[in-house]
């Protein structure tokens, strides 16, 4: 009886993997402690406001988790026993887009695409010519000013790691360009929806506004939700019509660097491109089409936008868990000025081209 019972039990995890799955745990409690910790604040203001009479703003817990997570990563610092847990928020970040597809159909997809890829496309050309431009004016080494045109061009960390391979970067000049680009991410999480809220945008300009002119894809979907779910939402599909690029974008700065006689030579283009895609982009559409022909019903569409959120919820614990204000003191002032005054350009520009298209498109 017992041979037959051990017969049929589930085989146990090799220990190695089983140890990588401990290692997960400590951090991942943390981001759902920083998380659920900002929506508890969240709810309770909103009910303080409401029974007190007061008129306080609504303060989304996207900003509260990513303001604990700064906080505790800037004073006590991340102990090392969190920081493989703490490191999944990108795959949450990836897992929360795939799912949002649920709340887009095609048709919707199709026409802010159209939209979109126009601005796009007009961003990515802006921010490449003025990075390079300002890299030359600062005396950046070539390949640190590719890395960080690539970044604040198509989407940030993802692009500047994609980019570091292709054309042989060295380890330190990435570590600059992501140093410098996660704290510009940062500032743009407080500064974007001030200036949005001061310019009365509506949530879909300000969510194309966020989707074009903030590089990470953590901190564009941070920067819509602190706005209003619709921008947020808005901002995750433009932002994800950058994020599509980044092959084409890669593959062109390694065929730049190879001719120069500075990195290896690309052979097969399409297998390049295909390693380079964004996959989850892929999903985000698969999901969409599903609900799009009816695969869900309602109280599952409603089930899926819930698991978006909670995935969500430990992606933004984890962007501020992972952002460290004082790394810009150790990689120098130069890399940082030239990624500030990039972005801070590429969002006057974005920010005058989506004005436009909401004047003519009505966004």
């Amino acid at each position: 009886m017992a041979s037959s019972v051990a017969a049929h039990q589930a085989p146990a995890l090799p220990p190695s993997l089983g140890r990588r799955i401990w290692q997960l745990v400590p951090g991942l409690l943390l981001l759902f402690a920083v998380g659920y910790s900002g929506k508890l604040i969240e709810q309770s203001l909103s009910r303080y406001s409401k029974a007190n009479g007061l008129h306080w703003p609504n303060i989304e817990y996207v900003l509260w988790a990513i303001v604990i997570g700064l906080a505790i990563a800037n004073t006590i610092g991340l102990p090392r026993i969190f920081r493989p847990g703490v490191a999944t928020y990108e795959f949450w970040l990836k897992a929360g887009i795939v799912l949002l597809g649920s709340r887009f159909l095609l048709g919707d997809v199709w026409r802010l695409g159209g939209i979109s890829l126009l601005l796009v496309g007009i961003e990515i050309a802006l921010a490449l010519t003025f990075m390079h431009a300002l890299g030359r004016v600062f005396r950046l080494p070539g390949k640190l000013a590719s890395l960080l045109a690539v970044g604040s061009s198509i989407c940030g960390v993802s692009a500047i790691i994609a980019a570091q391979g292709a054309i042989d970067a060295d380890e330190e000049d990435a570590t600059i360009a992501i140093a410098a680009i996660l704290s510009l991410g940062a500032l743009a999480l407080f500064t974007f929806p001030l200036i949005g809220h001061a310019l009365h945008l509506g949530d879909r300009a300000y969510g194309v506004w966020a989707g074009l002119a903030v590089d990470n894809t953590a901190e564009a979907t941070a920067a819509g939700a602190i706005y209003s779910d619709a921008a947020g939402k808005i901002a995750v599909l433009v932002k994800t019509t950058r994020n599509a690029l980044i092959g084409f974008a890669v593959l062109g700065y390694a065929i730049y660097w190879a001719s120069r006689g500075q990195a290896q030579t690309v052979g097969n283009k399409a297998a390049f491109l295909w390693r380079k895609f964004p996959k989850f982009v892929l999903g985000f559409l698969l999901i969409s089409a599903l609900a799009t022909f009816g695969f869900f019903s309602k109280p599952q569409l409603t089930d899926v936008a819930n698991l978006s959120r909670w995935a969500f919820l430990l992606t933004f614990a984890g962007v501020g868990l992972r952002t460290n204000i004082r790394d810009l003191r150790v990689q120098g002032w130069r890399p940082f000025i030239v990624g500030a005054l990039g972005e801070i350009a590429i969002a006057v520009l974005t920010l005058g081209l989506v004005i436009g298209a909401d004047r003519v498109f009505r966004l």
